[in-house]
């Protein structure tokens, strides 16, 4: 692991949008599948996952629901059931109401919240199974009040035994009713512009790899989105009384997701950079997944040094982190400066897995510096928003003439004229 000074190192990192290969294969089986429907989503299938489909076997029934749960042990579900139980708890604070303000003459302004009525949820395959996001995106969308909830995931997740069985139990304890095995671009298509087997739907989240977040990019419009994810990323900030061992062990939590994944440590000791740097050696030895954390750590992790927590604290600005540990003797006293990260961990016992499966907040982040503007998903990304405008008599003779004034200083003769006409008549002006 790279120990450098924090100026020496390039805190910026480029956005993955996909070479023009891939965008132009993106763009050939987005087309293909609104233009043919099943035929082309089949045929795509069977191209890319090697899985030979037709129209009655896209959804997955309930005797595989049912066969899933009995190939998975009772602890998982267990443990998935108490996950999705403080998941919906935390999400379920996170819900507004619709509201409207009587003003003294007789307006009424107000905001109305209404749930998207359908929603996709993209479900991988590839290095991992991750029946977490499942609940991370579902149960957000059902507290919100969404009626519709559909589930795609590649055919194959489980290998040649077909959909993860893992996958397909997260989904039916998160309350899904409406799954399909299709994966890749051709689902993302197939939810944005909805064929004979599959209806199209209002939104699409869940991560994917280059091919889903590109096809996921060119529908947005036709449909909404939750984000282009890039790899994962976590960013220790620790003073002296950190343990190398957590400070380690937690780097390497996110560098076994992928190879561009991130780790960086940001630290005022020397001490502790070399004893982390250690650590994650030793650490690695036998992990399963060494040889992907090995290539993040080498590529993309480092520590840090700065003079101070103080200095530590901008970079981790500037860096605007997925996740953010804050490993320091009196992490609560740094909250308040600390303005951009996806999710904040304070103290040695709120390890980043915490947040992954079971503490409750979601753990679908901004990554490429996009904390700085962006949020975790929650229930207002399935939630969309109508305002509410009632204007009395007393409203509209009051505010009529400037309402015309901005109207005609914008060159727009019929919007003021569309107010002046019910001035006349209401002043008894003709």
């Amino acid at each position: 692991m790279r120990i450098m000074r924090a100026e020496q190192f390039d805190l910026s990192r480029e956005v993955e949008y996909g070479t023009p290969e891939q965008n132009e294969t993106v763009k050939a089986v987005v087309d293909a599948v609104r233009s043919e429907g099943d035929a082309a989503l089949l045929a795509y299938t069977e191209r890319f996952d090697g899985v030979r489909l037709d129209a009655a076997s896209l959804r997955v029934t309930d005797a595989e629901i049912a066969a899933a749960y009995e190939r998975v042990e009772e602890d998982f579900l267990e443990a998935i059931r108490a996950a999705a139980a403080n998941i919906r708890s935390f999400h379920e604070k996170q819900m507004r109401s619709s509201w409207m303000d009587l003003q003294p003459d007789g307006t009424v302004l107000g905001q109305i919240l209404r749930p998207l009525k359908r929603v996709g949820v993209y479900v991988p395959g590839g290095k991992a199974a991750y029946p977490s996001s499942v609940l991370m995106n579902v149960i957000p969308a059902q507290v919100a009040g969404v009626p519709e909830i559909v589930m795609v995931t590649p055919p194959a997740t489980g290998g040649t035994e077909g959909i993860d069985p893992y996958i397909l139990v997260a989904a039916a304890e998160a309350g899904v009713k409406e799954m399909y095995r299709v994966g890749g671009a051709q689902a993302v298509a197939a939810l944005a512009y909805g064929t004979a087997s599959i209806p199209p739907v209002d939104k699409i989240c869940g991560p994917g790899n280059i091919y889903v977040a590109l096809a996921k990019r060119a529908v947005f419009g036709v449909v909404d989105i939750d984000s282009i994810a890039g790899p994962s990323e976590i960013a220790v900030l620790a003073d002296e009384t950190a343990d190398p061992a957590y400070v380690a062990a937690d780097l390497l939590s996110q560098a076994e997701h992928d190879e561009m994944a991130s780790a960086i440590l940001v630290t005022p000791s020397a001490a502790l950079a070399e004893a982390v740097a250690a650590e994650v050696d030793r650490q690695l030895a036998d992990l399963p997944r060494r040889e992907i954390a090995r290539a993040s750590i080498d590529s993309y992790g480092a520590a840090l040094l700065v003079d101070s927590l103080e200095a530590g604290i901008d970079v981790i600005n500037a860096l605007a982190p997925e996740h953010l540990e804050v490993l320091t003797a009196d992490p609560m006293s740094l909250l308040g400066r600390i303005e951009n990260a996806g999710a904040i961990f304070l103290g040695p016992y709120s390890s980043e897995p915490v947040g992954d499966y079971f503490a409750g907040p979601n753990h679908i982040l901004p990554t490429n510096g996009t904390a700085r503007f962006s949020s975790p998903v929650n229930v207002d990304d399935f939630l969309k928003k109508s305002s509410l405008i009632y204007y009395s008599r007393e409203a509209l003779l009051a505010g009529g003439d400037k309402i015309m004034t901005l109207a005609r200083y914008e060159g727009l003769e019929g919007h003021a004229r569309a107010v002046e006409l019910r001035l006349r008549r209401e002043r008894g002006e003709g």
